[in-house]
């Protein structure tokens, strides 16, 4: 503890000696946790009051969001457009295009400094970032290209190992005198208002109406209506309309309230729509599967887990006490529900969203069309010419890097065998082993002991030397030959806390399957939570992790419905093994 405060008076000197007994207490509870980033770093977090406050990459200490909220003025902050904080926090970077420039100037900072990311009009912080340039470079690159390159973020999976609490609303610091004076007079009006609040209207200083998002090379730009077309200027006036930046904006975007409002969206709308009388008595399991599922807007994802009631047997009994519908325990362990009062003024009143129907349809046609359109990828194995091999391939016209099947390479060894009449006379099985096929073939120390070789030696040996390679061929496009051998649809199952199990699967893509509708398949089989992460020290590859054990019901998915070879899944045989019946 002594230790970790003399490294945080030495990372941020801004620090009064009274703000870091604070900030680093003596006598309270400090937990210290290691967790892995994406790209496989390992990041040391230092917990207290269950918040994460500080966390340390390569032995340089960051500041959370957390710890930025209680110290605004901690670090040097630029400030960007509210809608911008839902690029930041999927992971882009902040363009210097997005950066407002206030009238007092940007404050100074060398390239490298750790820096604070606010929204305009809130002193609080929401990202913490390093500077990519000086002030100076910035504005001699005319507030163009990156800017910053993003650490952490309000709403990120660091945020969210706290109470996952939104940021507080701090006023701005006034520069201007006759700011400070006119601010002084509004205080005056308004009696006693606190400096810190939370405003109901995020916007209401800032009007976002000619502005619009755009990703560039993973990073946030903030470009303005004159340089879009009609058509997209037409659609982000629609999104705004429509409420979007309520979704987009901090500190009031409440997961947890938002799936609420889905789950009794998708709810109503399924008793509404789907579920008739003669449907029940209906498996609760079922309903959710099959009727609130298919109710879900397009782009959006229902997960229990996400809402305030974590089992969806809660979300029911809450329904229940509403005396909506009545669920019963049929069968041991089964609940069904077997009453619905269709009469019920929440179900009459719910309006179903205007043009939902069309849309909800086209998405599940276009389901069904890439369920049933999907078809096993053909591989076959190449070879390529290495450098050693070129005196065995030569005399056929092959050169370095040339590509063959198996059985071009058998069809060529044969003829040079037979061309160079080195076929054992006694015995035909055999092959005379010559000054090239010695070089090519045989190691060291096999080059004195060895004169012949079998048939299916000499050609095993001869593929085995050479440069693996595959090629894929997708249904309707051209093949696409990869180096190496393709890799196996990668199944294996961790343990997390609390002895609980998930199933991790890698290397969907290179089978022309889209992880994130295997995800939502497995998650509306198998009723768990099913989430797209990506695989540690990867750009772009991303593994599907969904929770319990279910190798059984991938293997029946991509042996019996996708139709893959046994030979591309590795690690069916860790399914769990079924008791046996008493």
């Amino acid at each position: 503890r002594r230790k970790l405060r003399t490294d945080v008076a030495a990372a941020f000197p801004h620090l009064s000696a009274e703000q870091l007994t604070e900030f680093i207490p003596n006598k309270e509870e400090l937990n210290v946790i290691k967790i892995y980033s994406h790209k496989g770093e390992a990041v040391t977090v230092y917990m207290n009051n269950k918040n994460p406050i500080l966390f340390e990459i390569d032995k340089a200490l960051y500041p959370t969001v957390y710890t930025l909220w209680v110290y605004p003025d901690l670090l040097p902050a630029f400030s960007t457009w509210p809608p911008v904080l839902q690029k930041l926090a999927g992971g882009a970077d902040l363009m210097l295009p997005g950066v407002v420039v206030p009238s007092s100037g940007f404050p100074q900072v060398e390239r490298g400094t750790l820096c604070a990311v606010t929204l305009l009009g809130n002193r609080a912080p929401v990202a913490v970032a390093v500077a990519t340039m000086s002030t100076a470079e910035m504005l001699a690159a005319g507030m163009k290209g990156k800017g910053f390159a993003v650490l952490h973020t309000y709403m990120d999976h660091l945020w969210e190992y706290g109470d996952k609490s939104c940021p507080p609303t701090l006023a701005p610091l006034v520069t201007d005198s006759a700011e400070k004076e006119s601010d002084e007079d509004e205080e005056e009006m308004e009696g006693k208002d606190p400096v810190i609040s939370f405003s109901t209207d995020p916007l209401q200083h800032v009007d976002v109406g000619d502005l619009s998002l755009k990703e560039q090379d993973g990073c946030a730009v903030l470009v303005g209506k004159e340089e879009l077309d009609e058509n997209s200027a037409a659609e982000a006036a629609e999104g705004a309309n429509t409420g979007e930046h309520s979704q987009l904006t901090c500190p009031f975007f409440f997961p947890v309230e938002q799936m609420d409002a889905l789950f009794n969206q998708c709810f109503f709308h399924a008793l509404k729509c789907k579920v008739k009388k003669s449907d029940l008595p209906l498996l609760t399991s079922t309903f959710l599967r099959s009727h609130m599922f298919s109710c879900c807007p397009a782009g959006q994802q229902l997960d229990i887990k996400k809402s305030s009631y974590k089992k969806f047997s809660k979300f029911l009994q809450c329904m229940q006490q509403q005396k909506i519908l009545q669920v019963k325990e049929l069968n041991k362990g089964v609940e069904s529900i077997v009453e619905v009062d269709w009469k019920h003024p929440e179900i009459k009143a719910f309006a179903v969203p205007e043009g939902f129907s069309s849309a909800s349809a086209a998405q599940d046609s276009k389901s069904e069309d890439r369920e049933q359109v999907y078809r096993a990828p053909e591989i076959i194995p190449l070879y390529g010419v290495s450098a050693k091999m070129i005196p065995l391939f030569q005399e056929s016209g092959h050169k370095k890097g040339s590509i063959l099947s198996s059985s071009e390479v058998r069809n060529i060894i044969i003829n040079y065998v037979k061309t160079n009449e080195l076929v054992d006379e006694t015995n035909k099985n055999f092959v005379k082993v010559n000054a090239i096929l010695c070089d090519c073939l045989l190691d060291k120390s096999e080059q004195d002991e060895i004169s012949h070789l079998k048939w299916d030696d000499l050609l095993s040996r001869c593929l085995e030397r050479l440069q693996p390679l595959h090629q894929v061929t997708f249904f309707g496009q051209e093949p696409i030959v990869r180096k190496g051998n393709i890799e196996p649809i990668n199944i294996t199952i961790a343990q997390r806390s609390s002895n609980k199990k998930v199933t991790i699967v890698k290397n969907l893509e290179l089978y022309g399957l889209d992880p994130q509708y295997v995800a939502n398949v497995l998650q509306q089989k198998v009723q768990a939570s099913a989430s797209i992460t990506p695989v540690p020290g990867t750009k772009d590859r991303v593994q599907v992790q969904i929770q319990g054990n279910q190798i059984q019901h991938l293997a029946k998915m991509l042996l019996e419905e996708y139709q893959l070879p046994r030979k591309y899944i590795q690690g069916l045989e860790k399914a769990p093994k079924l008791g046996r019946k008493k």
